[in-house]
């Protein structure tokens, strides 16, 4: 399924201003385009949420050849919960950890040369100290599963990736669909998988032609489909078509036709001012901080 390619992975944040200054001058990511929308989407990628809400594209280059992540933000919810699911994604970047240091981010160092931080909201990001690759320094992203082998069957023989590398000791699956994209660990957790409500989702982009055909093998499989075959329309882009499933823990995969992707991932040049725009007119911290309340966690 060398036609396949992983694309990013959705996080849920509640602060975008700690968030952006995290991707943008820790990591040292690109904002590569940034959509607002007054309402909830049909694919539910912003959550079961159904008011307004914002994603923002961030990575080390663009969407075409690089892994990225997709960061929604709900507005008026200010945190989720976190769950065992999310494992960390791994970068290469000695130059992030530089940032770090300098600017005074919370560092661990858990093995040689292998660094731990946490992004706003407290998903783990592993930093390997080496020089940055002049392709894509996103490496793996790392989900936990309840049962291994249950899991690298779903993953291999239904959504054909082909394991990479297996660590018996470590309980853990490195899987691809190709050598040289981002990589998907799965770990085994040995207990139930607890996604809380930060929950997120990994996507991969295919041939449009073979949305049906996932959907059908997994209706015969009797496989979970979240979402059947659906188009998604962002104001003045493309208009995308989806399949979201659920493998054997309820990670949540979205498969998204490679050629309308490619129009609606063309990386805007405006997309930093978007961003900041939108965080300048969003007053929602000030008006809690002025009644003395919280924002709502989801």
């Amino acid at each position: 399924m060398s036609s396949r390619r992983a694309l990013h992975f959705v996080f849920k944040v509640g602060d975008r201003n700690k968030t952006a200054r995290f991707y943008r001058d820790v990591l040292g990511m690109k904002i590569l385009r940034h959509e607002e929308f007054e309402e909830g989407c049909k694919a539910t990628c912003n959550g079961p949420y159904d008011g307004r809400w914002s994603k923002t594209m961030v990575g080390f280059g663009a969407e075409e050849d690089h892994f990225v992540a997709e960061l929604t933000y709900n507005y008026g919810v200010g945190e989720y919960q976190l769950g065992n699911d999310f494992l960390g994604l791994t970068l290469q970047s000695s130059a992030a950890i530089s940032n770090a240091k300098r600017l005074g981010w919370p560092l661990t160092e858990v093995a040689e040369a292998l660094y731990v931080t946490k992004a706003p909201g407290g998903y783990d990001f592993y930093l390997i100290d080496k020089e940055q690759p002049t392709h894509d320094p996103v490496l793996k992203v790392c989900l936990g599963v309840s049962d291994l082998q249950r899991s690298t069957r779903y993953w291999t023989t239904l959504l054909g990736m082909k394991v990479m590398k297996t660590n018996e000791e470590k309980k853990t699956v490195l899987m691809a669909f190709a050598d040289t994209q981002c990589k998907l660990e799965l770990q085994d957790i040995g207990g139930t998988v607890d996604h809380g409500t930060a929950f997120g989702r990994i996507a991969f982009s295919c041939p449009r032609e073979q949305l049906p055909d996932i959907e059908a093998l997994m209706k015969k499989e009797n496989q979970k489909i979240l979402t059947p075959l659906v188009s998604l329309d962002t104001p003045g882009k493309a208009t995308v078509e989806v399949v979201i499933l659920a493998d054997p823990d309820d990670h949540e995969i979205c498969f998204v036709g490679d050629e309308a992707f490619g129009q609606l991932s063309v990386m805007d040049p405006k997309g930093n001012d978007l961003l900041d725009k939108a965080m300048a007119e969003d007053k929602s911290d000030e008006w809690f901080a002025k009644h003395n309340r919280q924002k709502a966690a989801a």
